[in-house]
């Protein structure tokens, strides 16, 4: 996979090599939001589906580095571009990633075993969208190798009861990702709707999810890109900051 240079992301803090433009995920503000709002603790056990080039997992890692991380891929050259990028910034040993395909979860990893599982998973699925000539785009944006629902069933797999599992998806998808969470137990406890400015609809929604909890979810306030003035919003400036 061909991919650009290291380019800098988080004001510099790191710096990441990513597919060129328009031939596989790169990072964008959902990353960075994402990132933001999975909280890890200490020594946590965390693991990242779908990682392609690391970002959030790097991310994270910079932040906690007492917590254990890793994170997986389907795609070989993404997990190759992710171990580059660990080397890059100095992280060879903060995040072990390899290859796997989620939806084989049961053959690959041992049940229970996380404290935290992070995604941002396809934005769309199979057969809904125009598919992306390139096999790592159309992974990322159109579901090729995974549904929604085999995300959300992989999650509650590698979960412990209590475990969190964090996302972004499309807002409009919001309805269909608190049936599936509800009907596998991994019960959505709070979201923060994410708009592009304040007289927009929202575009994503950030979800964090309990394996095995009570009832009962928080909205937490929505968040706002661009300001009526047009410019960043200080929470969303707050989310690029380790």
């Amino acid at each position: 996979m061909k991919g650009s240079g290291p380019s800098d992301i988080l004001f510099g803090a790191l710096k990441m090599r990513q597919p060129t433009a328009g031939k596989g995920p790169r990072v964008n503000v959902d990353t960075i939001l994402l990132a933001h709002y999975s909280s890890v603790k200490s020594r946590s056990r965390v693991i990242e589906m779908g990682c392609a080039h690391g970002a959030i997992s790097l991310i994270l890692a910079r932040r906690m580095p007492s917590a254990h991380f890793d994170a997986f891929d389907i795609n070989p050259e993404l997990i190759e571009m992710a171990r580059e990028n660990s080397h890059i910034n100095f992280a060879a040993d903060a995040v072990s990633f390899f290859v796997s395909d989620l939806r084989e979860h049961r053959n690959n990893f041992s049940p229970e075993s996380y404290d935290i599982v992070i995604m941002n998973p396809p934005y769309d699925e199979p057969g809904t969208s125009r598919p992306s000539p390139g096999a790592a785009m159309a992974s990322a944006m159109h579901g090729d190798t995974c549904t929604l629902a085999e995300v959300v069933r992989c999650a509650k797999y590698l979960l412990r009861n209590g475990g969190k599992f964090f996302l972004v998806i499309r807002a409009k998808r919001m309805g269909e990702l608190f049936n599936l969470l509800y009907t596998h137990n991994v019960k959505p406890k709070r979201f923060c709707m994410v708009h592009p400015k304040p007289d927009r609809a929202a575009s994503v929604v950030l979800v964090e999810s309990v394996r095995a909890s009570g009832d009962g979810v928080t909205a937490d306030p929505p968040m706002f890109i661009y300001g009526p003035n047009g410019e960043y919003t200080e929470p969303l400036l707050a989310a690029y900051k380790i």
